[in-house]
């Protein structure tokens, strides 16, 4: 079990997601925030290249294209299937800044079966 937002959790999920098939445009850089984390509040960014992970990594990512930000509590629901991101983001419990186009061209590929699948992986194999 890899710790929730450690490296090794980071690690996981790039290493569960090499299955994932290409998609060709599907490229970004994202930078994640989670803020009340029981450690404070935590930063780490991800590289996908046409739908393929290339790097996922607890830091700041200042070429990043576009920064998500929730809670820790919101974060876990994510986590665990109890809340949809699109519809936190709805909701406004997700916050967006930067390049909201970019990331709307990645809702295809978060709405799949195979990202559907990876996640509920990720969740299986995470610890609190």
């Amino acid at each position: 079990m890899a710790k929730y937002l450690s490296q090794e959790w980071l690690d996981l999920q790039r290493e569960l997601a090499q299955d994932f098939p290409e998609r060709p445009g599907a490229t970004a850089r994202m930078q994640y925030v989670v803020t009340g984390t029981p450690e404070g509040d935590v930063k780490y960014f991800t590289v996908i290249d046409n739908g393929v992970m290339q790097e996922n990594t607890l830091g700041t990512d200042t070429g990043a294209e576009f920064t998500l930000s929730t809670t820790y509590d919101d974060s876990v629901k994510i986590l665990n299937g109890e809340l949809d991101a699109n519809a936190a983001f709805m909701q406004g419990r997700m916050k967006v800044s930067g390049n909201m186009g970019k990331l709307m061209s990645l809702m295809p590929l978060t709405q799949s079966a195979e990202y559907k699948a990876i996640q509920a992986q990720v969740a299986a194999k995470t610890e609190l």
